[in-house]
């Protein structure tokens, strides 16, 4: 399975913790051991056939749909969390 790649490697564990964390608050059941795959459960409510391996078949869109809320919630969350910095 290919890993997106991050700038800073060594934040790999922290960025899934922060996955964990924020799509557990929006209400989903995410195996701490293995975040990545709460991908599947957001393309199973969007009746989407995402399968473990190669998935060509998906146009963008479903791959954005499936991506989307998992990336645009962290990212929304680590706003919140830089604007709480500044307010210190």
């Amino acid at each position: 399975m290919a890993k997106n790649k991050i700038l800073v490697p060594e934040a790999r564990e922290q960025l899934n913790q922060l996955k964990t964390n924020v799509m557990k608050e929006k209400g989903y059941h995410v195996d701490e051991n293995h975040p990545e795959n709460i991908k599947y459960e957001i393309a199973r409510e969007q009746n989407i056939p995402l399968k473990k391996g190669y998935n060509g078949q998906l146009t963008s869109e479903q791959a954005g749909k499936i991506g989307g809320p998992i990336g645009g919630n962290m990212v929304k969350e680590m706003i919140k969390m830089a604007q709480q910095q500044l307010q210190k």
